[in-house]
């Protein structure tokens, strides 16, 4: 269940509290009787990697794209091949 923190307008108590998804929000501060209203704060994420902007440098690769924005895809079909026949079992005869 997430946690929910209220701050009162009135006399500016902070209250934490465990609430269900469904459950009301509070509205009555329990300290003074004021009016709460949820706090937000912004969510802590980490890109780490490349390629999350537009601005970052890409490694040139050897297809050119297609007027349409997608690849050509002749160079990823003989990477599969490649692939595949390097991770096929060697028999012996």
């Amino acid at each position: 269940m997430p946690t929910y923190e209220y701050a009162c307008t009135e006399c500016g108590n902070h209250v934490e509290v465990i609430q269900r998804l469904d459950d009301e929000p509070l509205t009555v501060c329990e300290r003074c009787g004021g009016t709460l209203r949820k706090v937000f704060h912004p969510a802590g994420i980490v890109f780490k990697g490349s390629g999350f902007y537009a601005t970052d440098s890409r490694p040139k690769s050897g297809s050119k794209a297609t007027s349409d924005g997608g690849s050509d895809g002749a160079g990823s079909e003989k990477k599969k091949e490649e692939r595949k026949a390097a991770s096929a079992p060697e028999t012996s005869a």
